[in-house]
């Protein structure tokens, strides 16, 4: 079974403080660690992308794939608190 979105989504600030982007499943999450990412590189950045594909495949619960892109979003210094 398929689990794409999440309880809470999570909002991350995107080029700047004053634009943000709210993600609320594990395919929008990929998009976003694919397409508007700061860094591409990380140990979180990289658990992420295996969390939310393992998500997209059915292999791993949605929950896990929010914490991991939560720990990126921190790592990247991102995160919306």
């Amino acid at each position: 079974m398929i689990e794409d979105l999440w309880d809470k989504p999570i909002e991350l600030m995107i080029e700047n403080s004053d634009h943000f982007r709210s993600v609320s499943g594990s395919r929008e999450a990929m998009a976003c660690l694919m397409t508007c990412w700061p860094t591409t590189g990380g140990k979180h950045f990289s658990a992420a992308r295996r969390a939310c594909l393992g998500a997209i495949d059915g292999k791993l619960k949605g929950a896990v794939a929010h914490r991991a892109f939560v720990r990126a979003a921190e790592e990247a210094g991102i995160l919306r608190s």
